[in-house]
């Protein structure tokens, strides 16, 4: 074989080795940056799909008598003028609290909080908060209305409720179990709890377990997740409810 021909081949070989080296890399990095790119667009429509994908939750029913507990029927007015009842929250998880626009002690803290947690799911339209007033004399609907842009109520799903003071005060001490009552020794003339109650797509109330294995059937409103616990060393359940809510809104 001539010297020329040896040259050649060498030729050949060197150019080849300076391909090799300048673009295989590149190409190797176009796959892995494609691959990267193609694995997070995977990532993320996984993470979209498994949270619209239907998911029974561990939350339990209230029984009474061997029966799901389920939110009653009522009819009462918005703050809109418009007239709501419990058919409108079929397919949407909410929370219900008892309440009223001069209330001086509790009622400002609770609704803190459900603001908060209304920000927190702003994003799902099917979540909802039904508030009824104890003092339906006094908070008519402008008043709630005034009171729902004082605290920035902004989630359509969010009605505050007046109507008739008896139905509401049945509602709530009978229908869920929560306690209210008119009291003239006490500031403002009325008691109540400062408790939510949380309800699924389908009108049932439910809640987490203790560790004893029993429902814990309500959730405080009145402590802050910033505060952490009160001053009896009470713990706030804040964070618990927002958990549960997301937990019924994937079912």
């Amino acid at each position: 074989m001539s010297n020329k021909t040896n040259y050649s081949y060498i030729g050949i070989a060197f150019v080849i080795l300076v391909f090799g080296i300048w673009f295989v890399p590149k190409i190797i990095d176009r796959i892995t940056n494609q691959d990267t790119v193609r694995n997070d667009n995977r990532s993320q429509q996984v993470s979209k799909t498994d949270f619209s994908k239907p998911e029974e939750s561990d939350l339990v029913f209230i029984n009474i008598n061997g029966t799901p507990k389920k939110v009653p029927e009522f009819s009462f007015t918005n703050q809109d003028g418009k007239t709501i009842t419990q058919q409108d929250y079929l397919g949407k998880v909410y929370v219900v609290e008892f309440f009223f626009t001069t209330c001086p002690t509790i009622c400002p803290r609770m609704n803190e909080n459900l603001v908060q947690i209304q920000n927190e799911f702003k994003d799902f339209e099917n979540f909802g908060v039904a508030s009824f007033s104890i003092m339906p004399k006094v908070d008519t609907p402008e008043v709630l209305k005034v009171y729902a842009e004082k605290y920035g109520i902004t989630n359509p799903n969010w009605n505050l409720l007046t109507g008739d003071q008896d139905a509401i005060f049945e509602l709530a001490n009978i229908g869920f179990n929560i306690f209210v009552g008119e009291d003239e020794t006490v500031e403002a003339g009325f008691e109540h709890s400062g408790n939510f109650a949380l309800i699924d797509k389908n009108g049932f109330i439910r809640s987490r377990q203790d560790d004893f294995g029993n429902p814990k059937i309500f959730y405080s409103g009145i402590i802050s997740e910033a505060e952490k616990v009160d001053e009896d060393g009470q713990k706030e359940e804040i964070s618990m409810l927002k958990q549960d809510i997301a937990k019924l809104l994937k079912e």
